[in-house]
Order: structure tokens, then sequence, then C-alpha cells
């Protein structure tokens, strides 16, 4: 029998959470919440963070969907053993449930805002290939720097303002928050990776996909899209505290001998062989942080490989995933009494990289950063030192050639340094200092964080499961809540309110569904489709489009093939015509070209 506390638990969660529970046409049948760290008190009300407590349950529910829905409704597995390209429009299928899921969901919780409110994303995966992927892929569906989400009224300043940021070399960040205090409007921004692991997802791997949301309590200070990647080394902070007593400095750049020897002063007794490094390992990135693995292997420091256990029972795997390992940075002792100690080094891309430097104080933790370059051709220490340069500069060339290459190197490469650097200095990604931080960020230093995962398959790191199926229509998901005040894992049991086929439509993007023939000309058209195509469009393609006041321009010949292929670009086209003509005043906002 259920309790009544636990009926009235169900019940809160039921009435918060509605909005989102009611578009996805999900019933709550359960709730489940387990207290990593802090204190358990009320479940039924109390935030452990920034946000009020709806507002935390809203985002807690808004991560339980996503993992969900990708997991149901994202062709998991179906990637396993396709050539690239096929692989590549799996993974885009599953990027496209992702973003869609989320972005629905921080809709219908951002109709719940206080007036003055707004959730801002600062931070988005998607925009650059990783490993594996080449340029002619494109932007895989994301969400990324600008969308805002918020009343109608604050939607549109914002929108505004960001196209500024965007297009007026004149609008700097002090103008925008300005704009924004003197509008006496309070922005959060956003990081987010709606799927982490999207090859491992594709190809049917049994851990590792999850989505990640962190919110801030200000927007961070970035000025346009950005993805790049950045060096990373996290440790405990204690390591660098007790590194910092004997005047060494521990950062990034720091030789790894001595991060060993700070680590054996920190916890006397530890073996050099139980210092365990997880870094991302690869031919591809040999080229990049080859000199890592072997400054750790010189000190006698343990790599992580695949075939290692975590004290969690799983193995871990190296080939993408540079978040989650940070939940595991501890130490802990064995059956043989000895102490073993869990890092994480390397390098990541700049929203996991951000992410996981806001889990800094979190965790007590100490989040090290490097800018680095798009580009895999310098060891990591050179390559930093590359995005120092000048890209405007006349010697700019002959500097990267002598100083960084000592060698001659092709213009097509040189440019690819300048536009990496113009890239990260456009965005306002600090550039001078030679490491960096969470507060180099975000702009008042003094801030707080909310970091939200949701688990569509197991995670080898925390032990946290995946999207479980516990009867014919009704699945547990688990969904990680961690702040500075505390950190707990929410379990929530979601029926079905549709059958599958009914409910794959529910969690699908509209122009995906008309892509896969659902008739666009004879269902019930309703003036939220303008929004829901606008929406999707910057989700889907965001690199074709351009802005100008209030119109949308979608430039079909900048959306790559391996994105939206020829034969369904056609198909786009011929709806977004039959819309315009159809419905001219809903679709005013749309240009075609």
């Amino acid at each position: 029998m259920t309790s009544l506390k636990q009926k009235n638990l169900i019940s809160q969660w039921a009435f918060d959470t509605r909005p989102i529970l009611g578009r996805f046409h999900l019933w709550l049948e359960d709730v489940k919440i387990e207290w990593i760290r802090g204190k358990a008190g009320d479940d039924l009300a109390g935030s452990i963070s920034f946000v009020d407590d709806r507002t935390e349950k809203m985002l807690a529910m808004t991560s339980a969907v996503t993992a969900l829905g990708t997991r149901l409704f994202g062709r998991y597995g179906q990637g396993a053993g396709m050539e690239k390209k096929d692989l590549n429009l799996v993974k885009k299928d599953a990027d496209a449930i992702s973003a869609y899921s989320m972005s629905e969901s921080l809709w219908y919780l951002s109709r719940t805002l206080p007036e003055n409110h707004a959730i801002m994303v600062c931070l988005g995966e998607g925009l650059m290939p990783k490993a594996g992927e080449t340029p002619e892929m494109g932007a895989n569906p994301l969400l990324g720097f600008g969308r805002v989400y918020a009343r109608p009224g604050v939607a549109k300043f914002l929108e505004a303002c960001v196209l500024k940021l965007i297009n007026d070399p004149g609008y700097r960040w002090k103008d925008f928050k300005r704009a924004i205090a003197k509008k006496d409007v309070t922005v959060w921004g956003a990081a987010i990776d709606t799927l982490e692991n999207t090859s491992r997802f594709a190809k049917g791997e049994e851990t590792g996909p999850m989505t990640v949301f962190h919110l801030f309590d200000q927007p961070l200070s970035i000025t346009n899209q950005y993805e790049g990647y950045m060096g990373s080394l996290v440790l405990p902070r204690e390591v660098v505290e007790t590194a910092a007593m004997d005047s060494v400095l521990v950062n990034y750049f720091t030789p790894r001998g001595l991060v060993v020897e700070a680590i054996k002063k920190t916890y006397p007794g530890i073996r050099e062989e139980n210092i365990h490094v997880w870094t991302l390992k690869g031919k591809g990135r040999g080229q990049r942080i080859r000199t890592l693995w072997e400054q750790w292997e010189n000190a006698g420091a343990h790599l992580v490989d695949d075939a290692w256990e975590l004290p969690t029972g799983f193995t871990p795997f190296t080939d993408s995933g540079t978040y989650a390992p940070t939940y595991s940075i501890n130490t802990w002792t064995d059956e043989k009494d000895q102490i073993h100690l869990f890092l994480v080094d390397g390098y990541a891309g700049s929203a996991e990289a951000i992410q996981t430097a806001s889990l800094g104080p979190v965790l007590d933790l100490d989040v090290s950063l490097a800018v680095l370059s798009s580009k895999f051709h310098l060891p990591y220490d050179r390559d930093a030192a590359s995005m120092k340069l000048d890209p405007e500069a006349p010697d700019f060339s002959s500097r990267l050639e002598k100083e960084l290459f000592n060698r001659e190197i092709d213009s097509d490469l040189v440019e690819s340094y300048r536009e990496s650097i113009l890239l990260a200095r456009n965005a306002g990604i600090p550039l001078r200092k030679r490491t960096i931080c969470a507060d180099d960020l975000i702009s008042e230093k003094k801030w707080k964080a909310l970091a939200a995962t949701g688990y569509m398959l197991p995670d080898p790191y925390t032990g946290a499961p995946g999207v479980t199926r516990i009867s014919e229509d009704t699945y547990e998901i688990t969904v990680r809540m961690a702040t500075r005040k505390g950190d707990k894992r929410i379990t929530f049991a979601l029926r079905l309110l549709e059958n599958l086929e009914e409910s794959k439509l529910v969690f699908s993007p509209l122009l995906n569904r008309f892509f896969k023939g659902e008739d666009f000309m004879h269902r019930a058209v309703k003036v939220s489709d303008s929004g829901r195509i606008r929406n999707e469009l910057q989700t889907l393609c965001t690199e074709a489009l351009e802005h100008y006041g209030d119109k949308v321009v979608l430039k079909f010949e900048k959306i790559p093939k391996a994105t939206i292929s020829e034969e369904e670009q056609e198909t786009l086209r011929t709806i977004l015509v039959w819309y315009k003509e159809n419905y001219p005043i809903w679709f005013e906002w749309l240009e075609l070209n």
C-alpha cells in the first residue's frame, strides 16, 4: 500500500509539473528521492537551488522527459555497423528528438516563470564536428546561443538584444547587461547538451548517453554562438591547495610529474599506480594530448582504459563523454586498505568543459581550463599558444609556422587557426589568460548553478540506471540534481497515455513527421504551428538562418545535405511555401531564399 506521505509527494510533483506531463501525454505514477548529499527535510517542498521549488521540479521533469523520449524514439542502436554517412543521419535523428523534447519542456516551463524572468541558452553542443565527423556533415540539431524561454513580451525583448549582440559590432556585453538591468529582467543562463555521447547512443552501446542541463543564476558572458575545445584538468581541490602551500602552482600546464607529487603529499601512502587518470583516448587525439599520456605514465600513474573496473562495478569508456566522469573524482580505499584516486585530464568540448567547471564548487573540485583550437595538429601546449596570437596581425602566418609548427603549412590550415581565434574572440571567450575557470565566463563572479542530468542508459561513473521499462506502458527514469546546497537522485515512474506510435508523434518535431510522410495539408492547422516550425528550424538548421529585425530568412544553400537530405529539402520548401500561401499572417516572419 502506498503511504499517505508518498501519495502526497506524487500528487505535489504531478501538480507542479502538469504543463510538461500534459504536453507529452504522460501520467506520473511514482516519485522516489534519494539524497546523496544534504538533508532530506520535507520532500514535498524546499528547493536546493536558486530557483523556486516548482521551477526546480519542472527542470527535473524536463531532464526526465528528454531522457525518456530520446531513449524510446531516438533510433537507439540503429546506426550499429553503418557507414559514417548513414550513422550520422541516425545521430541527427537522435539529437533532433532530444533537442525537441527539451525545448518543448522549457517552453511550457517558461509559462510558469515570474513575468520578468527568462532562461537563455548561452552554450550548446552540436555546432562543431566531433571525432569521426567531417565539416560537410553540418551542425547537429541543438539548443544553442540565444534561444530564449520566457513569456512573450520578455522573449521578444531578449531576442532583439541577442540579435544586436550577433550583428552589431558596437553592441557589447556591457550594453546587453545594461539593457536587461534597465528593463528589470532576470536572465538565467544555460549550458546544454541535450544528448551527450550521441555516437554511443546511435551505435547501441550499453552505457553512457544522457542529457545534461546546467542553469546559472545569471547569463554567461558569451556574445555569440560558440563551440570549440578546451583543455581541462580536474582534481580534488585539496590537491591544488596542498601544492600551493609549497608554492607550487597546479593548473592545466603543470608537468604531470609535479601533479603526482602534490597528490602523494595530499594523500600520504597513495601509490602511483593507484592514481587513475581518465582521459579521452584514440589515435586521432594523440597529436594533441599524447605528451600528457606520457607524462602520467612516466610518473607511474594508471591511464584508465575500457577494461578497468570502476568502484561502481561498471567499466568506463574513453571514446567520448568527458562530463560524466567528473562525478567520480574522489578517493576510496580498497579491500587491501590501499588509497585510490580517480581524476580527469585532457580536453573537452566547450559546453562540457564549462559544465564541468561549474560542478567545481558543488563537488569540491578544482577545474583548470585552457582554450584550444578546433584542429588536432599541435600538442596541447602549443595549440593553446596558437589561440593567443593576433589573427589580424600581418605576421600571423609566419608566427604560426615558425613558433608553433616549426615548418611551413598550407594557407587553408592557417585560415582554420585564424577562424578558431576569431570565433572565440567574437563570442567573448577569454583569450589573454593562460588558463581560465568558470568565473571567467560569468560576469558577476559570485554565482550559483544547478546541474540536472537525465540518464538514458546506465552511467558507469555513478551507477545510475538508464530508462527502464517496468510495465507495458510505464518506464522509470533517473535524474540527478546537484547544487552547492544539496545533491539528490530522483526516480520517476512515467506512464505513456498513448500507444507507442501515437507517443512517437507527440515526441517528434513537426517537420520530421512531415519528412517521414505525414500529410501536412490535411491535418488540423493551429496558430501554434508557426511557433513550432520557427523553433524547429532554429534547432534543425540554425546555421542556415539569418535574422533581420522581425524576419527570419532560410537560405537553403546553407543547409548541409547530411543534415537534411536533398529530397527532404525539397519537401521542406514545399511545406513552408504551402504554409506561407495558406497562412500568410502566421508565417509573415519567414522568408525563403
